[in-house]
């Protein structure tokens, strides 16, 4: 018996060795990296703002780097994060990927452990003042444990709609600048078989935009200061804001079953099929406004009609009290470079072309997706080419122009995860009818405590 208890746990100590020398072979394995800054193949993962837009970047980036293959792998945004986690994980498949800031999709906090440092790429591309030269919030938001680990891209900011003005015109409808004007043009457009205004609801991102917008409208900036601690989510302007959202639901402006639809595909899909006259999306919708990236969108949404009028307009004066215009943007979307990728060198190269160069930056700036991180890039207003100038030209750049003056508003930068998941679902409440807005008020105000 002792003899084979001796063998017994001979074995266990051979297995116990054998495993530990493995796992220190396998934990000490380094990433070849079998691409150059000039050459490799780099599979780029992302969200937005999608197809044609990103394979116009890499045509772009491809005149600089002939020799650096990039491939876009596009992903829906409720699937990115599942998606691309096993990805990073297994090291294959992924080179440079989107990453966001706050508690959003591709979040920095929740991916930046998988992403090399950035830092001194970016030094050699724009030397030691490189801050001075980029907007803030593309170093600030994606710097983990004082590491770079995401460039930048562009800012994207929400709180207006967007309306198809060839609509507008055909049924002569006024657009609406407070609660009745919108209510009435809803329903002329109800009357002539098209929904007025259209948002998938089901999808809680969105719903937190326009909660945003309304309590702007109702108290410009108690909303961020709420999310600080500033002012407490259970303040009457608060409260307001949430019975002003479930006002949407009850007087016929949000469409039937709209909390049964996602933002993407559905209401965008009613809104560039025009089937809807109104949509409540932000400053990422503008590249729409471009000739071949509103036809894409057109065909996605299966419509074979010509591309049409369609311009910003300020979120409605609900509460009547006067404050409209105001908007709120975080850093859409960063590069971020996979530490397990084998093309690490030349996925730092596309990164960082796309986030400092001032070719890169200029296409984001014209392609009209997002507001670009290089601070001397801007829109060039000769070279790019709208579906309708004429109507479009002035009110997209007076639009553009308000977002980049919108100030101290993040949209979700200052929201935590938990505060996130509580708020999607306190809207999604209120307009059900299951929570009253007092109540829903008091359980964000729970969250926010809970947090601290």
């Amino acid at each position: 018996m002792k003899k084979t208890k001796a063998v017994v746990a001979g074995l266990v100590a051979l297995m116990l060795m054998m495993t530990a020398v493995l796992t220190g072979c396998s934990s000490n394995k380094e990433i070849k990296d079998t691409s150059s800054e000039t050459s490799g193949e780099v599979v780029w993962w992302g969200w937005t703002p999608g197809s044609p837009t990103n394979e116009k970047y890499i045509e772009a980036f491809n005149k600089e780097y002939p020799d650096i293959k990039v491939t876009w792998k596009q992903t829906s945004i409720d699937a990115y994060d599942a998606a691309l986690k096993p990805a990073l994980a297994n090291g294959k498949g992924v080179d440079a990927f989107e990453a966001s800031a706050g508690s959003g999709n591709g979040g920095i906090q929740t991916f930046g452990g998988q992403a090399i440092d950035l830092t001194e790429a970016v030094k050699k591309a724009l030397g030691d003042d490189y801050k001075d030269k980029l907007n803030e919030a593309a170093i600030t938001t994606m710097t983990v444990n004082s590491q770079l680990k995401a460039l930048g891209v562009g800012t994207v900011y929400s709180g207006n709609l967007w309306i198809n003005q060839d609509l507008f015109d055909k049924y002569n409808v006024k657009i609406p600048t407070n609660l009745d004007e919108w209510k009435k043009a809803c329903e002329i457009f109800e009357q002539n078989g098209i929904n007025g205004f259209v948002q998938g609801a089901g999808q809680g991102a969105f719903n937190i935009d326009t909660f945003h917008a309304i309590a702007d409208n109702v108290s410009t900036g108690n909303f961020t200061k709420a999310t600080r601690g500033e002012v407490q989510w259970t303040d009457d302007s608060i409260v307001k804001a949430l019975e002003l959202w479930k006002g949407l639901f009850d007087d016929g402006i949000m469409q039937k079953g709209a909390l049964g639809i996602q933002q993407y595909p559905e209401a965008n899909n009613l809104f560039m099929s025009q089937k809807a006259a109104m949509v409540m999306m932000g400053s990422w919708y503008t590249s729409n406004a471009l000739p071949d990236a509103m036809k894409s969108a057109m065909e996605s949404a299966a419509s074979t009609e010509e591309p049409f009028t369609m311009i910003p307009i300020p979120f409605p004066d609900l509460a009547g009290t006067g404050n409209t215009g105001s908007m709120f943007g975080d850093l859409d979307y960063s590069t971020a470079v996979s530490a397990k990728s084998n093309n690490i060198k030349a996925a730092t190269t596309f990164a960082v072309w796309l986030g400092t160069s001032q070719s890169g930056q200029q296409i984001i700036a014209d392609s009209l997706n997002v507001v670009p991180s290089l601070k001397s890039a801007t829109p060039d207003w000769d070279n790019v080419k709208l579906v309708n100038p004429e109507k479009q030209n002035e009110p997209i750049k007076e639009y553009l122009q308000n977002a980049m003056n919108s100030g101290d508003n993040p949209r979700f930068a200052g929201i935590n995860a938990d505060m996130n998941q509580v708020m999607m679902d306190v809207l999604a409440g209120v307009a059900g009818g299951t929570i009253t807005p007092s109540d829903g008020a008091a359980q964000l105000a729970q969250t926010q405590a809970d947090s601290e």
